[in-house]
């Protein structure tokens, strides 16, 4: 029997557990409340209802590479960094091409998701849904829940004496945000550090009479460009890098990732970081040490109240005529539709199983696709975690018993519960947990065998980018382009950058292809001794 499969959310996890349904043989409906796929990715105007919406200049923290389907590059003339027009057209040619929109219904909401009355021996859900006012039910084998973790805004007011009872001007929490048009001429105080906080500033600070940038977090500042102009996660973001984190003491390795990061402008002048904090967020920005620099951007610390008219800090300074405060404070998710047995469990992705299974069920029929934070793409992620997920349910992937994933889950969780500003030391490393669901899935490329049989391929997916390609090499899903995708990487992000062509002998492509040459004997030793000692689930940027 064909399983049916509700999936919740026509977003990226949306589509990727649509078409991987699809590829495991399974029926897949996806229920969507807009009118159009693309989640936060499709832009509107509009601030009005619960959809959450990316603000207009957004442009992707990831380079395209990086963050693509793993069988389904970006266009080559697309930019390595992407407004989201063209995320959302990607997204667009993604269901065109795998003829994904028929089994979305768009404009109807989920109300509720809960067990049938024999969960325990069929593991089935009884989802209702409203379509224009219509209510229906339906009996599904299995729920994939799509909706990721921008949902609803978290804003901290009670920590924030005054900003309620006393202070005069506008506070709003950066999810409003659109355009600069409204803050004008205004002084604006941003808290939050973020990534967005960031981008938001700087934006601002075109228009705006004065920004202040209020944190409390240790911020570390990278740039998209890395050496030699490249896409700084396809020159980071490798398994020799991986490798190099997990071998050398970790000690070292946090005074080497400091250095770089002071490399490009001394992060402890600029009151953004020190290299004795020991708990730390990353942002990806260009431009903020430039608006700090130019006093376009001031930053400060945590707020300690607000009068009328002032913001009051905790190092007891004060800034007059402040016009709006524009709250960069993240996220919270939910999940309302669900039986309060199942959401009641569910604090964060830690509570879940690999961040997916809800692992108190008496059968796995469940799945959060999207809930991570990782050093790298969630768009990536999603898709794995969708691969995987779509096997459990056609019967492929075994998961262990209930108890033994619970287990794993406590072993794994913070101590304390974090708010959504603190997440940020909660991210997993994008290798590490990538591996861990691939080799959970069966599809994790191994080196040492891709040295015996292709020493190109294997020495391009160890010291080259670990783009989503190496996870169509092997295994179900396998992609028949995905050696020439990784082969061919490189070019595809100088192409669009070739609109004006120099005469210059020099050898446009990254330093490590030379070093690949001569590391033939260092492959083989790093790739048997990681497989040897890494353990499922480490990460090297655990702090």
């Amino acid at each position: 029997m064909v399983w049916c499969v509700a999936v919740i959310g026509a977003g990226v996890g949306g589509l990727v557990s649509v078409k991987c349904c699809l590829d495991e043989g399974l029926e897949p409906i996806c229920f969507e409340s807009s009118e159009d796929i693309g989640g936060v990715w499709r832009y509107t105007d509009s601030t009005d209802g619960s959809r959450v919406s990316v603000y207009r200049s957004i442009i992707t923290n990831t380079s395209k590479e990086m963050s693509c389907f793993s069988d389904f590059p970006y266009p080559e003339d697309f930019p390595s960094y992407l407004p989201h027009s063209l995320v959302l057209e990607y997204f667009r040619m993604y269901a065109q091409h795998f003829d994904l929109l028929r089994h979305i219904r768009f404009q109807t909401t989920v109300l509720s998701v809960r067990k049938r009355p024999d969960f325990t021996t069929s593991g089935q859900w009884e989802v209702v849904t409203e379509t224009g006012g219509v209510r229906e039910s339906h009996i599904f084998d299995a729920v994939m829940v799509c909706t990721g973790h921008y949902q609803e805004p978290y804003l901290p007011l009670a920590s924030f004496p005054g900003i309620e009872s006393r202070f005069k001007g506008q506070h709003l929490h950066s999810r409003e945000y659109r355009d600069v048009q409204a803050f004008r001429g205004k002084r604006v105080l941003v808290v939050g550090i973020g990534n967005t906080g960031g981008d938001l500033s700087v934006e601002l600070s075109r228009v705006a009479a004065k920004v202040f940038l209020s944190t409390r977090s240790n911020t570390w500042v990278i740039s998209r460009v890395s050496d030699h102009g490249f896409p700084f996660d396809m020159v980071g973001t490798t398994r020799f890098n991986h490798f190099l984190d997990w071998l050398l003491p970790s000690a070292l390795t946090r005074r080497i990732r400091f250095w770089k990061f002071n490399s490009r402008f001394n992060h402890a002048n600029y009151g953004l970081a020190s290299s004795k904090s020991s708990k730390f967020k990353i942002i990806v920005n260009e431009e903020l040490p430039f608006c700090l620099l130019s006093g376009t951007v001031v930053l400060k610390p945590n707020v300690k109240e607000f009068t009328e008219n002032s913001a009051v800090f905790e190092d007891g300074t004060t800034e007059e005529d402040i016009d709006v405060v524009l709250f960069a404070t993240g996220y919270n998710f939910s999940f309302p539709f669900l039986e309060e047995s199942v959401r009641s469990v569910i604090d964060d992705n830690r509570s879940l199983y690999k961040c997916v299974f809800p692992p108190q069920l008496e059968k796995p029929t469940l799945a959060i696709i999207g809930l991570i934070q990782l050093t790298g793409s969630i768009m990536v992620g999603s898709e794995m975690q969708a691969r995987w997920v779509a096997g459990v349910f056609a019967g492929w992937n075994k998961l262990p018993p209930p108890s033994r994933m619970m287990a794993d889950v406590l072993k794994r969780k913070p101590p304390v519960k974090r708010n959504p500003s603190e997440r940020e030391n909660l991210k997993m490393s994008f290798i590490s947990y990538m591996d861990e669901i691939a080799a959970s899935a069966g599809v994790k490329p191994s080196v040492l065998r891709l040295l015996l049989t292709d020493p190109q391929l294997a020495l391009a997916v160890f010291f080259g980018p670990c783009s989503p390609y190496q996870f169509r090499l092997v295994g179900r899903g396998k992609w028949s382009g995905a050696r020439a995708a990784i082969l061919t990487q490189w070019q595809r992000t100088l192409k669009p950058l070739r609109t004006r062509v120099v005469d210059d002998n020099s050898d446009s492509s990254p330093g490590w292809r030379w070093m690949c040459l001569l590391a033939l004997p260092a492959a083989l030793t790093a790739g048997f001794l990681f497989s040897k000692y890494s353990q499922p689930g480490w990460s090297p940027w655990a702090g």
